[in-house]
């Protein structure tokens, strides 16, 4: 039977992988210094003083930066000049932007405008004849077909 040659593949099969088990259970040590040489690097640390020193060269860095943006000469416009003015510079805390308010009258005004365009477009609208959307005027080629297939014998 074919069967028996199946389970006795399926039993060879096991007792290779059991031998297997046993030769790499044996050699624990061997699969240890393997994981230390592929283990991650460990994550560099840097020392206070080269802490340090970065960020100083960083600081003279942006000072320098910061010193040719002054000394560039502005240009002759008044937006040059309230962007150097002295006052902003003493204002050490933005202020809190006010709420803007209309008055009754402009939002009178406002409304009325607008109450005006709509009368108008309403007016252009009913003036207008109505636009025919594609289902009204298949509508009507329908109804108009219709009379034509009662009456075959008809004149067009």
């Amino acid at each position: 039977m074919d069967y028996k040659r199946i389970i006795q593949g399926i039993d060879d099969e096991i007792t290779r992988l059991e031998k297997v088990k046993k030769l790499l259970s044996l050699n624990r040590g061997i699969n240890a210094a393997t994981k230390r040489a592929t283990a991650k690097p460990k994550k560099r640390v840097m020392s206070a003083e080269a802490r340090k020193r970065i960020g100083d060269a960083q600081r003279k860095r942006w000072a320098a930066a910061k010193k040719q943006e002054t000394a560039a000469p502005p240009e002759a416009t008044k937006e040059a000049a309230t962007k150097a003015s002295p006052v902003k510079a003493k204002r050490a805390a933005p202020k809190k932007a006010v709420k803007r308010t209309m008055s009754p009258e402009a939002r009178k005004r406002i409304a009325d405008a607008q109450r005006k365009r709509w009368a108008a477009v309403k007016k252009l609208k009913s003036a207008a004849p109505p636009k025919k959307t594609k289902k009204a005027a298949k509508k009507a080629s329908l109804v108009k077909a219709a009379p034509a297939a009662v009456n075959p014998e008809a004149p067009t």
